[in-house]
Parts: C-alpha cells; structure tokens; sequence
C-alpha cells in the first residue's frame, strides 16, 4: 500500500485541512538567510548571519534611544489635509485614511522628546509605512516645530531619515518643506545646539535634498540607499553604467558626503559619544 493511502500512524489529515506555518514567524534577508522573527527583534532588526539591517520605524528608533523607552511625543495629533482636492488612481484624502489606519500613525515622522543616556534628547524620525516616508506639510512642521523646541529648551536634535522624497500629493506645499526646514536648521545652528543627522534605508529625493544632508554630522546605518534620484533613473539619464555600490551609505562614505557609518547596535552610544565630545562633558 501506498504511504499517502495509510491510516494508521495518525497519516489521515485531509490536504484542505492542513494548516500554513503563520506568515511572521520567519524573516528571509536578501542574501537568503532565513532568521526567527523573535531573535530578529531582539537583534534589534539585524539579520545576525549577514547583518543585514531590515527597516524599521519610529517605534523601534525611540526604543534604541530613549532610556527605557520613556519619551514624551510632541503634535502627536497633526495631520494632513488635502488642500488641492487631489486624485490620482484615488482621492489624496482616502489614501490617507488608509495609511493612518494601516499603520496607526498620523503622518509619516513622529517627535520624541526624552534622555538617552541620562541627556535630554529631540528625536525626530520618519515612517517609511506611511505613504513611502514622504515628506508633505504636516512632516516639515513637526520638524519645524521639534527644531523650535531643541532651541527653547538647548537639547540636541536627531533627525532619523528614511523616505521616498517630497509627497507629489502635495505639490508645491510639499516642496515649500525643503526650504523651510533648512531655514529652522540655520536657527538650530545659530543657537549652537547640536543637529545629528542619521540617514537610513532609503534616504532618497527632497530629504536628501534638505534636512538630511545638513546636519553637524551627517552618519548612516550599514548599506543605505541614499541618494536624490534612484539608481536606476540615474543610469536612464546619463546612458552610463553606475560604479559598484552607488549610492549606497559605504558608497557615500568613501566619497565624503558622511561622517561614519554606524551599527544599530552601537547607535545610541555613537550618537551619544559625539555629544559628549562636542559638549565637552564627561564620555560615558
């Protein structure tokens, strides 16, 4: 007899009653390597065969920052309106709908103001989940308005990048950002208050183009994607192949435009140590 007709041995379960393994239980990295779901967030989102660093967001950012998580969120309640009345394949004010209840989040940075490391620090970070991280209003003043506190309070600002470009939903509104986060930016500079800028996986089109690239330091997380336009609109462009890597934070740090790339690990006490250094207090 056939092993698929046996019935003893408990070999009895029909094929349209057998159940899938739950989607979440595994992560698969791209170079292959298939890791627990748990052990991934224990490693803070580092494939611990290939370091891979998968995308994370605002959530898991305040959780490597903030001392014990504690942080106190700043215009957690703005959001954006539709004011050109914009449709594509649907309405600008349905897809937004849609993003706050995918991802329970308003817009696509969130502010958090807490200690890391015993010092007072404003964190602003962007939601690649919300609409591709793109940057409209509401997300350039909530980082208006969390460079205005870093400078009536004298905290440090960290501004954590990760976005698709300006919000096309948006229009001229969306561009106005560039110009006016770069703005709030000299006046953090002015005040001589600290700007670390962390670019990670993908820092592309007016981010790059305005806040992300102006910071006191500019650092990374291992294999960004950082750039204005995406590699392969580069290469349609100019008709020419790209080097090997391009664009890519490694890429970037060989050729200047970053300070030091930085594990996630090490994150907070990288970020923490150059604070040390230029307020000149005591390295912890």
């Amino acid at each position: 007899m056939a092993w698929f007709k046996r019935t003893e041995k408990g070999i009895t379960t029909a094929t349209e009653d057998k159940k899938d393994v739950p989607k979440g239980l595994w992560y698969k990295s791209p170079t292959g390597k298939v890791v627990d779901a748990d052990e991934l967030e224990r490693n803070l989102y580092v494939s611990p065969e290939d370091d891979f660093h998968v995308r994370i967001g605002s959530k898991e950012y305040f959780e490597i920052l903030f001392d014990d998580n504690k942080f106190k969120e700043l215009d957690a309640k703005l959001t954006s309106k539709d004011p050109l009345n914009f449709v594509d394949t649907k309405k600008y004010s349905d897809r937004l709908k849609e993003a706050q209840d995918k991802t329970k989040l308003t817009d696509a940075v969130r502010t958090g103001v807490g200690k890391s490391k015993g010092k007072d620090l404003v964190v602003c970070c962007m939601d690649f989940a919300f609409i591709g991280g793109s940057m409209g209003a509401v997300v350039g003043e909530k980082i208006a308005r969390g460079i205005d506190y870093s400078i009536k309070n004298n905290i440090p600002f960290v501004m954590i990048s990760k976005s698709g470009g300006a919000r096309m939903m948006e229009a001229a509104y969306s561009l106005m950002q560039l110009a006016k986060t770069s703005a709030k930016l000299a006046q953090l500079a002015d005040a001589k208050i600290p700007y670390i800028s962390l670019c990670t996986d993908p820092t592309t089109g007016g981010t790059t183009a305005s806040y992300a690239m102006l910071g006191d330091i500019n650092i990374s997380e291992p294999g960004a994607l950082i750039g204005f336009a995406g590699p392969r609109v580069v290469k349609d462009t100019t008709g020419k192949d790209l080097p090997e890597g391009f664009q890519t934070s490694e890429f970037l740090l060989e050729h200047g435009f970053l300070d030091f790339i930085t594990h996630r690990k090490e994150l907070k006490n990288k970020i923490n140590l150059y604070l040390d250094l230029i307020l000149n207090q005591e390295v912890r």
